[in-house]
């Protein structure tokens, strides 16, 4: 649930708190890693093989 569609002011700043933990997360994975992490349907496809080797579409193929 994003910031925008929380009910009460303590959602949106718990909200608000998440986000920014999160990129504050990323950005020190990347720069720990040297390189920028995926985003979006890259990222997506690269977590899902992570777990066993197979892309999304395959697992949901067979």
């Amino acid at each position: 649930m994003g910031k925008e569609n929380a009910t009460t002011a303590k959602g949106a700043a718990a909200a608000e708190g998440l986000l920014k933990a999160a990129k504050n997360e990323e950005r020190k994975v990347e720069e720990a890693s040297g390189r920028d992490l995926k985003k979006g349907a890259k990222r997506f496809e690269e977590r899902s093989k992570s777990s066993d080797g197979k892309s999304a579409g395959a697992k949901q193929r067979g």
